[in-house]
Protein backbone atom coordinates (compact mmCIF):
# COMPACT_ATOMS: atom_id res chain seq x y z
CA UNK A 1 0.00 0.00 0.00
CA UNK A 2 1.73 3.14 -1.23
CA UNK A 3 0.23 6.42 -0.12
CA UNK A 4 -1.09 8.55 -3.00
CA UNK A 5 0.10 12.10 -3.48
CA UNK A 6 -1.58 14.38 -0.93
CA UNK A 7 -4.16 16.89 -2.16
CA UNK A 8 -5.37 20.02 -0.34
CA UNK A 9 -8.34 18.02 0.99
CA UNK A 10 -6.06 15.40 2.55
CA UNK A 11 -5.83 17.13 5.93
CA UNK A 12 -4.03 14.81 8.36
CA UNK A 13 -6.36 13.89 11.21
CA UNK A 14 -5.02 10.69 12.80
CA UNK A 15 -1.57 9.20 13.25
CA UNK A 16 -1.97 5.43 13.69
CA UNK A 17 0.78 3.25 15.15
CA UNK A 18 0.70 -0.53 14.66
CA UNK A 19 3.32 -2.66 16.39
CA UNK A 20 4.15 -6.34 16.65
CA UNK A 21 6.46 -7.15 19.55
CA UNK A 22 7.74 -10.43 20.93
CA UNK A 23 7.87 -10.76 24.72
CA UNK A 24 9.69 -13.72 26.28
CA UNK A 25 8.69 -15.49 29.50
CA UNK A 26 7.23 -12.58 31.48
CA UNK A 27 4.23 -11.09 33.26
CA UNK A 28 4.28 -7.37 32.50
CA UNK A 29 0.64 -6.82 33.53
CA UNK A 30 -1.01 -8.89 36.27
CA UNK A 31 -4.64 -9.38 37.25
CA UNK A 32 -5.89 -9.26 40.86
CA UNK A 33 -4.61 -12.81 41.45
CA UNK A 34 -1.16 -12.18 40.02
CA UNK A 35 -1.76 -14.06 36.78
CA UNK A 36 -1.10 -12.57 33.32
CA UNK A 37 -4.21 -10.77 32.05
CA UNK A 38 -6.10 -12.52 29.26
CA UNK A 39 -8.77 -11.91 26.65
CA UNK A 40 -10.83 -14.34 24.58
CA UNK A 41 -10.62 -13.28 20.94
CA UNK A 42 -11.56 -15.36 17.93
CA UNK A 43 -12.59 -18.15 20.28
CA UNK A 44 -9.12 -18.57 21.78
CA UNK A 45 -7.43 -17.28 24.93
CA UNK A 46 -4.74 -14.65 24.44
CA UNK A 47 -2.42 -12.90 26.86
CA UNK A 48 -3.41 -9.24 27.24
CA UNK A 49 -1.66 -6.09 28.44
CA UNK A 50 -4.07 -3.33 29.44
CA UNK A 51 -3.87 0.08 27.82
CA UNK A 52 -3.34 1.67 31.25
CA UNK A 53 -0.26 -0.50 31.86
CA UNK A 54 1.34 0.71 28.64
CA UNK A 55 0.15 4.33 28.83
CA UNK A 56 1.87 5.11 32.13
CA UNK A 57 5.45 4.24 31.06
CA UNK A 58 4.72 5.93 27.74
CA UNK A 59 3.59 9.11 29.52
CA UNK A 60 6.63 9.13 31.80
CA UNK A 61 8.94 8.67 28.80
CA UNK A 62 7.20 11.54 26.98
CA UNK A 63 7.64 13.80 30.00
CA UNK A 64 11.33 12.95 30.19
CA UNK A 65 11.77 13.82 26.51
CA UNK A 66 9.92 17.14 26.61
CA UNK A 67 11.19 18.19 30.05
CA UNK A 68 7.69 18.78 31.47
CA UNK A 69 6.18 16.71 34.24
CA UNK A 70 2.51 16.17 35.00
CA UNK A 71 1.44 14.73 38.34
CA UNK A 72 -1.56 12.48 38.93
CA UNK A 73 -2.36 12.64 42.63
CA UNK A 74 -4.93 12.87 45.41
CA UNK A 75 -2.33 14.52 47.66
CA UNK A 76 -2.45 18.07 46.30
CA UNK A 77 -3.07 19.58 49.79
CA UNK A 78 0.05 17.78 51.06
CA UNK A 79 2.03 18.93 48.02
CA UNK A 80 1.10 22.55 48.69
CA UNK A 81 1.84 22.18 52.41
CA UNK A 82 5.22 20.64 51.63
CA UNK A 83 6.06 23.44 49.24
CA UNK A 84 5.27 25.99 51.96
CA UNK A 85 7.14 24.28 54.81
CA UNK A 86 10.19 22.94 52.99
CA UNK A 87 10.88 25.81 50.60
CA UNK A 88 9.27 28.83 52.23
CA UNK A 89 9.69 28.15 55.94
CA UNK A 90 6.02 28.14 56.95
CA UNK A 91 4.98 26.51 60.23
CA UNK A 92 3.55 23.04 59.58
CA UNK A 93 0.08 23.76 61.00
CA UNK A 94 -0.35 26.90 58.91
CA UNK A 95 0.92 25.16 55.79
CA UNK A 96 -1.55 22.29 56.28
CA UNK A 97 -4.38 24.80 56.61
CA UNK A 98 -3.28 26.43 53.35
CA UNK A 99 -3.22 23.06 51.59
CA UNK A 100 -6.76 22.27 52.74
CA UNK A 101 -7.95 25.75 51.82
CA UNK A 102 -6.73 25.25 48.25
CA UNK A 103 -9.47 22.62 47.88
CA UNK A 104 -12.12 24.30 50.07
CA UNK A 105 -11.80 27.55 48.21
CA UNK A 106 -12.57 25.97 44.84
CA UNK A 107 -16.27 26.05 45.81
CA UNK A 108 -16.66 22.68 44.11
CA UNK A 109 -17.34 19.02 44.87
CA UNK A 110 -13.64 18.22 45.28
CA UNK A 111 -14.05 16.64 48.71
CA UNK A 112 -11.28 16.39 51.28
CA UNK A 113 -10.44 13.14 53.06
CA UNK A 114 -8.02 11.82 55.71
CA UNK A 115 -7.92 14.91 57.87
CA UNK A 116 -8.03 17.33 54.93
CA UNK A 117 -4.85 15.81 53.46
CA UNK A 118 -6.19 14.15 50.29
CA UNK A 119 -8.91 14.72 47.70
CA UNK A 120 -11.64 12.19 47.02
CA UNK A 121 -10.67 11.93 43.36
CA UNK A 122 -7.40 12.00 41.44
CA UNK A 123 -6.20 15.28 39.98
CA UNK A 124 -3.91 15.49 36.96
CA UNK A 125 -1.94 18.72 36.96
CA UNK A 126 1.31 20.18 35.64
CA UNK A 127 4.25 19.55 37.94
CA UNK A 128 4.42 23.31 38.55
CA UNK A 129 0.87 23.51 39.93
CA UNK A 130 1.75 23.00 43.61
CA UNK A 131 4.22 25.89 43.53
CA UNK A 132 1.70 28.13 41.77
CA UNK A 133 -0.93 27.32 44.39
CA UNK A 134 1.60 27.95 47.15
CA UNK A 135 2.13 31.41 45.63
CA UNK A 136 -1.60 32.09 46.06
CA UNK A 137 -1.43 30.99 49.70
CA UNK A 138 1.62 33.21 50.20
CA UNK A 139 -0.33 36.23 48.97
CA UNK A 140 -3.08 35.55 51.53
CA UNK A 141 -0.96 34.41 54.44
CA UNK A 142 -2.38 37.03 56.77
CA UNK A 143 -5.96 35.78 56.29
CA UNK A 144 -4.82 32.20 56.88
CA UNK A 145 -2.97 33.15 60.07
CA UNK A 146 -6.03 34.94 61.43
CA UNK A 147 -8.24 31.90 60.76
CA UNK A 148 -5.78 29.32 62.13
CA UNK A 149 -7.34 27.39 65.02
CA UNK A 150 -10.81 28.89 64.56
CA UNK A 151 -14.02 27.38 63.20
CA UNK A 152 -13.65 29.69 60.21
CA UNK A 153 -10.68 27.69 59.00
CA UNK A 154 -12.81 24.62 58.38
CA UNK A 155 -16.04 26.30 57.28
CA UNK A 156 -15.08 29.26 55.14
CA UNK A 157 -13.18 29.71 51.87
CA UNK A 158 -10.19 31.93 52.58
CA UNK A 159 -8.42 31.95 49.20
CA UNK A 160 -9.54 33.42 45.82
CA UNK A 161 -11.53 30.83 43.90
CA UNK A 162 -10.82 32.18 40.41
CA UNK A 163 -7.06 32.19 40.92
CA UNK A 164 -7.13 28.57 42.12
CA UNK A 165 -9.39 27.54 39.24
CA UNK A 166 -6.94 29.07 36.80
CA UNK A 167 -4.15 26.84 38.13
CA UNK A 168 -6.36 23.74 38.17
CA UNK A 169 -7.31 24.43 34.55
CA UNK A 170 -3.68 24.79 33.47
CA UNK A 171 -2.18 22.13 31.22
CA UNK A 172 1.11 21.14 29.65
CA UNK A 173 2.17 18.82 26.86
CA UNK A 174 1.60 15.62 28.80
CA UNK A 175 -1.96 16.64 29.72
CA UNK A 176 -2.66 17.68 26.12
CA UNK A 177 -1.64 14.20 24.96
CA UNK A 178 -3.25 12.04 27.61
CA UNK A 179 -6.23 14.16 28.66
CA UNK A 180 -7.83 14.99 31.97
CA UNK A 181 -11.22 14.29 33.53
CA UNK A 182 -12.02 17.04 36.06
CA UNK A 183 -15.73 17.81 35.93
CA UNK A 184 -15.69 19.68 39.24
CA UNK A 185 -13.85 22.69 37.75
CA UNK A 186 -15.48 24.35 34.71
CA UNK A 187 -13.19 24.20 31.70
CA UNK A 188 -10.62 21.95 33.37
CA UNK A 189 -11.42 18.82 31.37
CA UNK A 190 -9.08 18.03 28.48
CA UNK A 191 -9.89 15.61 25.67
CA UNK A 192 -6.84 13.41 25.39
CA UNK A 193 -5.33 13.27 21.90
CA UNK A 194 -3.94 9.78 22.55
CA UNK A 195 -6.03 6.60 22.30
CA UNK A 196 -4.36 3.30 23.23
CA UNK A 197 -5.78 -0.18 22.71
CA UNK A 198 -5.20 -3.18 24.96
CA UNK A 199 -2.34 -5.19 23.52
CA UNK A 200 -2.94 -8.90 22.97
CA UNK A 201 -1.06 -11.87 21.57
CA UNK A 202 -1.62 -12.68 17.93
CA UNK A 203 -1.97 -16.36 18.86
CA UNK A 204 -3.40 -18.53 21.60
CA UNK A 205 -1.46 -18.67 24.86
CA UNK A 206 -1.58 -20.50 28.17
CA UNK A 207 -0.31 -19.58 31.63
CA UNK A 208 3.02 -21.16 32.58
CA UNK A 209 3.72 -21.72 36.28
CA UNK A 210 7.09 -21.14 37.92
CA UNK A 211 7.72 -22.75 41.31
CA UNK A 212 10.46 -20.93 43.21
CA UNK A 213 12.10 -20.91 46.63
CA UNK A 214 14.11 -18.38 48.62
CA UNK A 215 17.05 -19.22 50.88
CA UNK A 216 17.55 -17.58 54.27
CA UNK A 217 21.17 -16.45 54.12
CA UNK A 218 21.39 -16.03 57.91
CA UNK A 219 20.15 -19.57 58.56
CA UNK A 220 22.60 -21.50 56.39
CA UNK A 221 24.09 -23.46 59.32
CA UNK A 222 20.75 -24.50 60.78
CA UNK A 223 19.85 -28.19 60.89
CA UNK A 224 16.60 -27.47 59.01
CA UNK A 225 17.52 -27.70 55.34
CA UNK A 226 14.16 -26.36 54.08
CA UNK A 227 13.77 -23.04 52.24
CA UNK A 228 12.75 -19.82 53.98
CA UNK A 229 10.02 -19.13 51.42
CA UNK A 230 8.39 -20.92 48.51
CA UNK A 231 5.68 -19.88 46.07
CA UNK A 232 4.49 -20.17 42.49
CA UNK A 233 4.46 -17.36 39.93
CA UNK A 234 2.53 -17.31 36.67
CA UNK A 235 3.92 -16.13 33.35
CA UNK A 236 3.35 -16.33 29.61
CA UNK A 237 5.13 -15.43 26.37
CA UNK A 238 4.19 -14.48 22.85
CA UNK A 239 3.96 -11.96 20.03
CA UNK A 240 1.75 -8.95 20.85
CA UNK A 241 -0.18 -6.65 18.55
CA UNK A 242 -0.13 -3.10 19.90
CA UNK A 243 -2.13 -0.17 18.52
CA UNK A 244 -2.47 3.50 19.36
CA UNK A 245 -3.73 6.54 17.51
CA UNK A 246 -3.01 10.23 17.96
CA UNK A 247 -5.93 12.56 17.17
CA UNK A 248 -4.16 15.47 15.53
CA UNK A 249 -7.19 17.78 15.70
CA UNK A 250 -7.48 17.29 19.47
CA UNK A 251 -3.74 17.80 19.86
CA UNK A 252 -3.62 21.03 17.89
CA UNK A 253 -6.75 22.22 19.68
CA UNK A 254 -4.89 21.97 22.97
CA UNK A 255 -1.50 22.98 21.55
CA UNK A 256 -2.06 25.40 18.66
CA UNK A 257 1.65 26.15 18.13
CA UNK A 258 2.75 23.77 15.31
CA UNK A 259 6.31 23.38 16.58
CA UNK A 260 5.12 22.26 20.02
CA UNK A 261 2.52 19.91 18.55
CA UNK A 262 5.17 18.38 16.31
CA UNK A 263 7.48 17.87 19.29
CA UNK A 264 4.70 16.18 21.27
CA UNK A 265 3.74 13.89 18.38
CA UNK A 266 7.37 12.85 17.93
CA UNK A 267 7.81 12.27 21.65
CA UNK A 268 4.65 10.18 21.89
CA UNK A 269 5.47 7.98 18.90
CA UNK A 270 9.02 7.45 20.15
CA UNK A 271 7.86 6.62 23.67
CA UNK A 272 5.06 4.27 22.60
CA UNK A 273 7.43 2.29 20.41
CA UNK A 274 10.23 2.04 22.96
CA UNK A 275 8.54 1.57 26.36
CA UNK A 276 7.44 -1.55 28.20
CA UNK A 277 5.41 -2.07 31.40
CA UNK A 278 7.74 -2.85 34.28
CA UNK A 279 5.93 -5.54 36.28
CA UNK A 280 8.19 -8.49 37.22
CA UNK A 281 11.10 -6.89 35.36
CA UNK A 282 13.66 -7.84 38.02
CA UNK A 283 12.86 -11.53 37.64
CA UNK A 284 12.23 -11.69 33.87
CA UNK A 285 14.00 -8.70 32.21
CA UNK A 286 11.72 -8.85 29.13
CA UNK A 287 13.35 -5.83 27.46
CA UNK A 288 12.70 -6.57 23.78
CA UNK A 289 12.17 -4.11 20.94
CA UNK A 290 9.29 -4.25 18.43
CA UNK A 291 9.76 -6.55 15.43
CA UNK A 292 7.72 -4.26 13.19
CA UNK A 293 6.21 -0.77 13.39
CA UNK A 294 3.76 0.55 10.81
CA UNK A 295 2.67 4.20 10.93
CA UNK A 296 -0.20 5.50 8.85
CA UNK A 297 -1.34 9.13 8.76
CA UNK A 298 -5.01 9.24 7.83
CA UNK A 299 -7.36 12.03 6.85
CA UNK A 300 -10.58 10.07 7.37
CA UNK A 301 -10.67 7.95 10.53
CA UNK A 302 -8.42 5.90 12.83
CA UNK A 303 -8.04 2.29 11.71
CA UNK A 304 -7.01 -0.55 14.02
CA UNK A 305 -5.75 -3.69 12.34
CA UNK A 306 -6.58 -5.94 15.31
CA UNK A 307 -8.94 -8.01 13.17
CA UNK A 308 -5.87 -9.37 11.37
CA UNK A 309 -5.48 -11.66 14.38
CA UNK A 310 -9.10 -12.65 15.04
CA UNK A 311 -7.97 -15.99 13.63
CA UNK A 312 -5.04 -16.91 15.88
CA UNK A 313 -1.71 -17.13 14.09
CA UNK A 314 -0.20 -20.60 13.93
CA UNK A 315 3.45 -21.10 14.83
CA UNK A 316 5.74 -22.39 12.11
CA UNK A 317 9.35 -23.49 12.28
CA UNK A 318 10.36 -19.82 12.73
CA UNK A 319 7.81 -19.24 15.48
CA UNK A 320 4.96 -16.71 15.65
CA UNK A 321 6.86 -13.52 14.80
CA UNK A 322 7.10 -13.73 11.03
CA UNK A 323 3.66 -15.31 10.74
CA UNK A 324 2.24 -12.35 12.70
CA UNK A 325 3.89 -9.84 10.40
CA UNK A 326 2.57 -11.70 7.37
CA UNK A 327 -0.96 -11.72 8.81
CA UNK A 328 -0.80 -7.98 9.54
CA UNK A 329 0.46 -7.21 6.02
CA UNK A 330 -2.18 -9.39 4.38
CA UNK A 331 -5.06 -7.89 6.36
CA UNK A 332 -3.85 -4.30 5.80
CA UNK A 333 -3.75 -4.96 2.05
CA UNK A 334 -7.28 -6.36 2.00
CA UNK A 335 -8.90 -3.77 4.26
CA UNK A 336 -7.29 -0.88 2.37
CA UNK A 337 -8.61 -2.30 -0.89
CA UNK A 338 -12.10 -2.08 0.60
CA UNK A 339 -11.65 1.42 2.01
CA UNK A 340 -9.67 2.88 -0.87
CA UNK A 341 -6.62 5.11 -0.65
CA UNK A 342 -8.40 8.47 -0.41
CA UNK A 343 -7.98 8.70 3.36
CA UNK A 344 -4.29 7.79 3.43
CA UNK A 345 -1.94 10.76 3.65
CA UNK A 346 1.21 8.80 4.50
CA UNK A 347 2.02 5.13 5.06
CA UNK A 348 5.34 3.49 5.94
CA UNK A 349 6.92 0.75 8.04
CA UNK A 350 10.21 -0.52 9.43
CA UNK A 351 10.89 -4.06 10.58
CA UNK A 352 13.52 -6.69 11.31
CA UNK A 353 12.86 -8.17 7.87
CA UNK A 354 14.94 -7.27 4.83
CA UNK A 355 11.94 -7.64 2.52
CA UNK A 356 9.34 -4.91 2.34
CA UNK A 357 5.74 -5.53 3.40
CA UNK A 358 3.83 -4.01 0.50
CA UNK A 359 0.58 -3.65 2.43
CA UNK A 360 2.25 -1.44 5.04
CA UNK A 361 3.51 1.37 2.83
CA UNK A 362 7.05 2.42 2.08
CA UNK A 363 9.84 0.54 3.85
CA UNK A 364 12.35 2.66 5.78
CA UNK A 365 15.49 1.60 7.60
CA UNK A 366 14.82 2.57 11.21
CA UNK A 367 12.16 3.59 13.69
CA UNK A 368 13.52 7.15 14.10
CA UNK A 369 13.34 7.59 10.32
CA UNK A 370 9.82 6.14 10.33
CA UNK A 371 8.64 8.61 12.98
CA UNK A 372 10.32 11.56 11.28
CA UNK A 373 8.62 10.75 7.98
CA UNK A 374 5.17 10.49 9.53
CA UNK A 375 5.56 13.73 11.50
CA UNK A 376 6.83 15.53 8.39
CA UNK A 377 3.71 14.40 6.52
CA UNK A 378 1.63 16.26 9.12
CA UNK A 379 3.88 19.27 9.66
CA UNK A 380 6.03 19.87 6.56
CA UNK A 381 9.59 21.06 7.03
CA UNK A 382 8.74 24.68 6.35
CA UNK A 383 6.46 24.62 9.42
CA UNK A 384 3.13 25.07 7.71
CA UNK A 385 0.30 23.66 9.82
CA UNK A 386 -1.77 21.36 7.64
CA UNK A 387 -4.16 20.41 10.40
Amino acid sequence: MTAPAATPSDKPRFLDLHITQTLPYSNVNRDDLGSPKTVTFGGSTRTRVSSQAWKRPTRLAVEEQIGEQAVRTRRLPQQVAGELTEKRGWPAELAELAGAQIIRSTDSKLALEKGDRTTASLLFLPGTAAAALADIAEEHREALEKALGSKTAAAKALLPRDAIHEVLRSRNGSIALFGRMLAEIPGAGVDGAVQVAHAFTTHSTSVQADFFTAVDDADQWATDAGSAHMNTGEFSSGVFYRYATLDLRDLTGSVPEPGTARTLATAFATAFISTLPSAKKTSTAPHTAPDLVHICVRADRPLSLAAAFEKPVQARSEGWGRSSREALNDYATRIQRLLGDAGVVHSAHASVDEKAWDGLGEQVASYPELIAGAVAAVWPAEGADRT
